[in-house]
């Protein structure tokens, strides 16, 4: 299932979500060469999340596969600033394709729901503990991760606790055929989610493929993290907002407005 809109409005102009998939984008083509080459094997190794070598655990000069017979070198001790930097990298054209479409579904919304600095902060924060979660159930691993999607993952468990019930419009693959299908956030993130906890959970390559678990600490920490960010002023225009049928406007006209 793919989201390709919803039907939520927003009344701030999205700076910060924008933003951010400029900076992705721009750190796949001048970083990464656009997945060609030495610099994309070199951006993993040097700018990707290793959680053995950021923990200090890794045995320096290590030698780690990534395919076509090229292998990051491992140094020890990595810098801290890599949990930061792991974040604007990606690992092929579909990964940072899926990340962004993703952020820009979810996150004009919850952007607009706080504001833009407290949004820089929250996707910061999202992020963070995204890694956290990943390194926690996986510190020996050496393996390179990259993504948006741990932070992107907490814009989506904020959306859910903010937005429950608004329409998400996905398409639907059955057989040959393609269709479109609409339900409310909370079947449509929540089901995401469980796919992340089972695939957690169910995982046979420790170390690689998918970071499920960042998924599942980023969600997480955006539902924990939404109450202390949002601004109840902003939420009172957005007609979806909660669980009630527009609860934002039952709200207005119980205060006369």
């Amino acid at each position: 299932m793919i989201p390709i809109k919803d039907d939520n409005p927003h009344f701030l102009t999205p700076y910060v979500t924008v933003t951010i998939i400029v900076l992705n984008v721009a750190a796949w083509f001048v970083l990464q060469g656009a997945g060609q080459g030495e610099p994309f094997f070199v951006s993993l190794c040097e700018l990707g999340l290793i959680p053995s070598e950021w923990l200090g655990t890794s045995t320096p000069g290590a030698r780690v596969p990534l395919g076509d017979g090229v292998y990051c070198i491992l140094e020890g001790q990595a810098p801290r600033f890599t949990v930061l930097s792991s974040m604007f990298l990606h690992g092929g054209w579909l990964h940072l394709l899926g990340n962004l479409w993703f952020l820009w579904i979810f996150g004009n919304n919850v952007e607009d729901s706080m504001g833009h600095l407290r949004f820089v902060v929250f996707y910061v924060l999202s992020g963070l503990a995204a890694a956290a979660l990943q390194i926690a159930t996986d510190p020996s691993s050496s393996v390179p991760m990259v993504g948006a999607s741990g932070a992107i993952s907490g814009v989506m468990g904020a959306y859910i606790v903010l937005y429950p019930r608004v329409g998400v419009h996905l398409l639907v693959p059955i057989f040959i055929f393609i269709t479109t299908v609409r339900v409310p956030a909370f079947m449509m993130l929540g089901y995401w989610l469980v796919l992340q906890l089972l695939g957690g959970m169910f995982t046979v390559t420790p170390g690689g493929g998918v970071a499920f678990w960042a998924h599942v600490g980023g969600f997480v920490a955006g539902m924990v993290m939404i109450p202390f960010f949002k601004n109840e002023a902003y939420l009172e225009r957005h007609p979806y907002y909660g669980w009630g049928p527009r609860a934002s406007a039952r709200r207005s006209r119980r205060r006369g407005g």
